[in-house]
């Protein structure tokens, strides 16, 4: 055995199962972390500003951000 190159080629990154796993994840995780992120804003704003409707504000801007995000990476996907 030798260290020369053989004749096979590394799998292409599209490929690879690590890489589909990974962005695979990442579709599934971004309108949670929207979501939570938009709530959790929201409810540190309420208790700073020592108000009750902002965290229904920011529960929504989140939910709109992350179907934006969830829309804008299955776009991305689909055009490759």
């Amino acid at each position: 055995m030798s260290d020369t190159p053989s004749d096979e080629k590394p799998p292409a990154p599209k490929d690879n199962f690590v890489f589909n796993a990974a962005r695979y994840t990442s579709i599934a995780t971004s309108l949670p972390a929207g979501v939570l992120a938009g709530y959790f804003i929201g409810y540190a704003l309420d208790a700073w500003l020592h108000t009750s409707y902002l965290k229904i504000v920011f529960l929504i801007l989140g939910i709109i951000a992350g179907f934006w995000e969830l829309i804008r990476l299955l776009m991305r996907d689909l055009r490759k």
